[in-house]
Order: C-alpha cells, then sequence, then structure tokens
C-alpha cells in the first residue's frame, strides 16, 4: 500500500514523522499541504479513514486562522471542512494516510499504528 503524508516542512513533528517512515524503507508521498491543499471530497475520506473521526479533530487551535474562527462549536462539520479547504493552515498536521486507515501523528508516535 502506498502511505500519504499531509506535510509542512516547516513543523518539526511533520519532519520527524517524515523521517522516521523513509528510515524504516517507506517512501511516501509527500502532500505540502499548504501548497497543493486536499479538497473537501480528500478531507472527508481522511475522516473516515480516521475511523469517522469529526473535522474538529484535525483542527489545528493554534494562530491567526483559528482565532478568527471565533466560537468553532457555532460551525457545522461541513462549514468547518470549508474552511479548512479555504485555509489549510486549519489542519493539523502530520496526516499519514495507509491504505484505507489514517492517523493524525500527535504525537509523532502514533505513524507507529499505521506502519510497522
Amino acid at each position: 500500500m502506498s502511505i500519504i503524508i499531509y506535510h509542512n516542512p516547516k513543523c518539526s513533528t511533520s519532519r520527524k514523522v517524515l523521517d522516521w517512515l523513509t528510515e524504516k524503507g517507506h517512501a511516501p508521498k509527500v502532500v505540502e499541504y499548504l501548497k497543493t491543499p486536499p479538497d473537501v471530497a480528500i478531507l472527508k475520506k481522511i475522516l473516515v479513514a480516521m475511523g469517522g473521526a469529526a473535522p474538529a479533530d484535525i483542527l489545528r487551535r493554534k494562530g491567526d486562522a483559528y482565532e478568527a474562527l471565533g466560537d468553532v462549536t457555532r460551525l457545522t462539520p461541513d462549514q468547518l471542512i470549508a474552511k479548512m479547504v479555504a485555509e489549510p493552515v486549519l489542519i493539523e498536521r502530520p496526516i499519514v494516510v495507509n491504505g484505507k486507515r489514517a492517523v493524525l501523528c500527535r504525537p509523532p508516535e502514533k505513524v507507529w499504528d499505521l506502519v510497522d
């Protein structure tokens, strides 16, 4: 199965997970999601692969974009996904997808839930 990592090279956790994957002999497809944001369908597919996670489960709760959202509890799941697509900095990273399973690697050791 091909592994995909939704990666931000400026993030130390994301770099650590990518390094671990390559050290173990994996050659993940690297998606720099800030440059190539996932669309609504991909985000929904990732959430399903995470066991039916809610959009709030992958929401990055730091920075100006998050502060600009205001009270996120007022947003529907679809509205939150739309915000993440429009401003991908709102997506927490790294997310690793392996086949039909995905995990947000926070802490980075969660990557081992998906790969050997």
